[in-house]
């Protein structure tokens, strides 16, 4: 009778879900790509819920204090988390140390946006192509660099990816986030760097950098022009950073249900991908399953190109 009446109690709850405000954690600074998606995510299932989502930055570490913070929340659905690349894929292959585990912490729900990374040279580089690049970078090894936002960052793994794919040996240099980074190759201290399209957009139309090709599988609706890396030559190059939806590991299924369902039907809608579109954002939505599975095939490529890179955990 009393394993009845939990079960009940549990069924009770999840139907009458949500009946307070949810707060959404998001593990890094307020205006960046992850922030305003969670934003626009919010926003949207507050109207389609009818309850409000609170939300909270809690940047720092490299994502790890916000995670903790929802790793160790109740899993009763009223803490949410927007994990990243960086969060869930690369942080758990750079720390031997973390104080959450990506995999059993977190009850996936869905993938919500996929933002590619652009490649980007100072105008100054006599190269016009990814193919230019590469046939520029073997004449000279160890001569070219490339900015990151930080060792073991998924845009220091990208470019190590670049170099073994392609060929070459470029130089890494670690920034606090991609933004400095730009300001470096903007002032030509280093050669090439990633950015998000949407950040990068005004630089390229106005000349003052040179994007050669698109991280994604498909052409950014950003830039059209601009052919993806994978067509350039590096077949099956990929790079971007997916946003995702988690709860706390043992939140009841029939709230991680609802959830899911409430994204994908938040992603579907027409302003919304307008508005991810403008940030350079390819709207997604996903089963947990598909989710479960996009994180564990990130670990295992992360940590097999950190490995060959001689690239050291922390």
């Amino acid at each position: 009778m009393l394993v009845l009446a939990g079960m009940c109690s549990a069924n009770a709850s999840s139907q009458s879900y949500p009946a307070k405000p949810i707060r959404f954690v998001v593990p890094w600074p307020a205006g960046g790509v992850a922030d305003i998606t969670t934003r626009l995510m919010g926003r949207k299932l507050s109207e389609n819920m009818g309850q409000t989502f609170v939300i909270d930055n809690r940047a720092g570490a490299t994502g790890i204090i916000g995670c903790d913070l929802v790793a160790r929340a109740a899993p009763d659905g009223y803490t949410l988390l927007m994990g990243t690349t960086t969060t869930h894929a690369t942080n758990p292959v750079m720390f031997k140390k973390l104080p959450y585990d990506a995999a059993r912490d977190f009850a996936p729900i869905s993938l919500v946006a996929d933002a590619p990374f652009v490649l980007l040279v100072h105008p100054s580089l006599p190269v016009r192509s990814v193919k230019e690049l590469i046939a520029f970078a073997k004449a000279r090894p160890g001569q070219l660099t490339f900015g990151s936002s930080g060792t073991g960052g998924s845009s220091h793994l990208g470019f190590e990816l670049f170099n073994q794919m392609a060929g070459i040996k470029a130089v890494h240099v670690p920034y606090k986030g991609l933004a400095p980074a730009t300001l470096d190759l903007l002032s030509g201290n280093i050669t090439m760097s990633w950015e998000s399209t949407a950040a990068a957009t005004p630089y390229i139309r106005h000349k003052r950098l040179r994007a050669l090709g698109i991280g994604s599988a498909k052409r950014s609706i950003l830039m059209p022009d601009i052919p993806t890396i994978s067509e350039s030559g590096l077949k099956g190059f990929e790079l971007g950073s997916w946003s995702a939806m988690f709860a706390p590991a043992a939140t009841p299924p029939e709230i991680v249900r609802r959830l899911q369902r409430e994204v994908v039907a938040a992603v579907a809608d027409r302003n919304m991908r307008e508005q991810f579109a403008a940030l350079g954002a390819e709207p997604v939505g996903s089963t947990p399953e598909e989710l479960a599975s996009v994180l564990k095939h990130d670990i295992v490529k992360w940590a097999k190109i950190a490995r060959q890179a001689n690239v050291q955990a922390e």
